[in-house]
């Protein structure tokens, strides 16, 4: 080697100081980094000194000097990754993603929409290349700002209220509808429902799609029955338990419009000991809910589906801007498991 140099703690490494330590010029040191190939010898000389300094290329320098500016990475906001179905999505997404060689940073709005505002111009600052968005529905301006800038935007799961960016969604009405025809089938006509906040696109679908059902085979909706503003286990939770315990009549079946809230409905159908008595169906599936007593039916998305879809139509639309816009809706299925089964008491 050319220098006895080594890494200084606390100073990032660049070219030059792996030139100086190789003893090579610097053009030499940016064609090994950027795999341009070079004698072996001088390669070797550059990697031995560029681990002995600890140096790492400089991406967002690097995607500066390119002529089409990529950085090679796609910005995805999700509800919350600690959720199944925005587990399944991310992965989905960060599969597809590594096969074309590109970083996925994704990070969870937690259904607020300042926050989405401010992940939304973190990424956008960051120059990612495109970005795959679980809208809140309360920061669609800074993503319509994100689409005109030309930054590529796939909404994912929720459609937002631009109809210009590409989307990608499951049949949320058709798959409360099915649910609401199996119990109908069964003999239910009280049937309950208990759904996310109204400010919600996907929550608003699935109301639409249980009352449409309920219109359509002459059910009655008791306002007493529906709660519309849950949002977590907790709070369906208590929730559901004053529906049952009101007084009066009760429902012998409900619907629960999301997985976290399918998961409280449950809990408090044990809490009543109703678990065998009230039939239940959840959408969207969640994990362990084939191992309950009597296992929880549900309408089931796939999320896998929906992330790969989204990835699919970002990385067409990062190739070609001016493609038309694609708007893509995912059947949903009903597992019959044993809660969605059960009969109404004879009356």
């Amino acid at each position: 080697m050319g220098s006895e140099r080594t890494r200084v703690p606390g100073r990032v490494a660049t070219m030059k100081d792996v030139a100086a330590l190789a003893g090579v010029g610097l053009t030499t040191v940016s064609r090994v980094i950027n795999g341009t190939p070079v004698d072996p010898v001088l390669t070797d000389k550059v990697l031995e000194a560029a681990q002995q300094l600890g140096y790492r290329k400089d991406t967002t320098a690097t995607s500066l000097r390119r002529a089409d500016r990529r950085t090679n990475t796609v910005g995805l906001v999700l509800e919350d990754v600690a959720n199944p179905f925005s587990s399944a999505l991310h992965r989905a997404i960060e599969d597809a993603s590594v096969e074309r060689g590109l970083l996925v940073l994704a990070s969870s709005n937690d259904e607020k929409p300042e926050r989405e505002r401010e992940l939304l111009k973190t990424l956008r600052t960051r120059r990612v290349d495109g970005l795959i968005v679980v809208s809140t529905g309360g920061a669609d301006e800074e993503l319509d700002s994100a689409h005109r800038a030309g930054t590529p935007v796939v909404c994912v799961d929720r459609a937002s209220s631009l109809d210009t960016v590409d989307t990608v969604i499951a049949d949320n009405r058709g798959g409360v509808a099915k649910a609401v025809h199996v119990l109908h089938a069964l003999g239910h006509r009280h049937i309950g429902f208990a759904g996310d906040r109204p400010a919600l696109w996907t929550a608003r679908e699935r109301y639409e799609g249980f009352a449409q059902a309920m219109a359509e085979l002459g059910c009655p909706i008791r306002p007493a029955w529906i709660c519309r503003d849950v949002h977590n286990a907790a709070t369906t939770r208590r929730a559901v338990t004053q529906m049952l315990t009101a007084g009066g009549p009760a429902p012998t079946a409900i619907v629960t419009a999301q997985n976290s809230l399918t998961v409280g409905a449950r809990l408090a159908l044990v809490d009543l000991g109703l678990h065998d008595q009230v039939a239940h169906i959840g959408f969207d599936d969640f994990p362990l809910a084939d191992m309950l007593d009597p296992p929880v039916s549900v309408i089931a998305q796939d999320p896998a589906e929906m992330g790969r879809q989204a990835a699919r139509i970002l990385f067409a639309r990062i190739d070609e801007p001016d493609r038309p816009r694609e708007l893509v809706t995912l059947p949903t299925r009903y597992i019959p498991r044993g809660s969605g089964e059960i009969r109404p008491p004879a009356r």
